[in-house]
């Protein structure tokens, strides 16, 4: 078995399609419309043929209440993996991202926490070697 399809609730696919390609550095498989359903994906460009993100519109109630509910309560979403969680940082602050929690040190890895635009908070996670 793999997972081969996640999904994050956005509140705009279009600025989300923006901060996931333009920001984060993922690239758009799939993209195509059936009336007003829009099927969205991106992927890692590290890993093309990886795991996709579905990108979905949040227009279900259940869904923006819990996507608002996680949020309040400064709870990422999802987490994505770097080899360099302070160089990622440091570009992505300098186009414009908006952090809650800078680059830090926590146990066998390192984090930050950004806000996507579009209604998530996002973690960066860098797994460290263990110093021992």
């Amino acid at each position: 078995m793999k997972i081969k399809l996640t999904s994050i609730y956005v509140d705009d696919q279009e600025k989300a399609l923006r901060f996931y390609t333009e920001m984060l550095g993922f690239v758009k498989k799939s993209d195509f419309s059936n009336g007003p359903f829009r099927w969205l994906t991106v992927a890692s460009l590290e890993e093309p043929e990886g795991t996709e993100l579905q990108l979905a519109l949040n227009n279900d109630p259940a869904a923006k209440a819990y996507q608002q509910a996680l949020f309040q309560q400064n709870q990422p979403v999802s987490m994505f993996f770097t080899d360099d969680v302070q160089a990622d940082y440091e570009r992505m602050k300098a186009h414009g991202a908006a952090f809650t929690m800078t680059p830090t040190d926590v146990t066998a890895s390192k984090i930050a926490v950004l806000n996507d635009t579009c209604g998530n908070l996002i973690q960066l996670t860098q797994l460290m070697r263990w110093q021992g």
